[in-house]
């Protein structure tokens, strides 16, 4: 088995394909206007459409914008430069400037504009850094 991405389920497209480029400085591939990827080396995060529900069973079966559980983790090669380069454009959205946390990375937390939470993070302890030399 092979992970391949995580899907985020939106009302508008357009804002969170803006939005993770901006934060990633990486263009996402647009396929329609109800679907774009960021692909990445280790993975990829879809952004589907509402409207894209109905091809899994009806709108019931997930709801934009109200994820309360799972955070979208980036790793970086220098977290603080993440912060100094996006601090303005997060504004409110930010939730924790960096910090190191007990486990080995130096985190950044901040919100997209549905309220899931983001995590920029760099290994920064000996045993952090091993455990993503793959």
């Amino acid at each position: 088995m092979n992970f391949v991405s995580t899907r985020i389920i939106t009302a508008d497209v357009k804002r969170l394909v803006a939005f993770y480029e901006t934060v990633t400085g990486t263009k996402l591939m647009l396929y329609t206007e109800d679907f774009a990827e960021l692909v990445t080396q280790a993975g990829t995060l879809a952004i589907g459409s509402t409207r894209t529900l109905r091809l899994f069973g009806g709108d019931h079966v997930a709801s934009p914008a109200e994820n309360r559980t799972a955070i979208i983790e980036f790793r970086v090669a220098d977290v603080d430069e993440e912060y100094r380069r996006l601090a303005e454009s997060l504004g409110e959205a930010l939730v924790q400037a960096p910090t190191t946390m007990p486990w080995g990375n130096r985190s950044l937390l901040f919100r997209d504009p549905d309220g899931n939470l983001v995590n920029f993070f760099t290994p920064v302890t000996a045993e952090a850094i091993r455990k993503f030399e793959r």
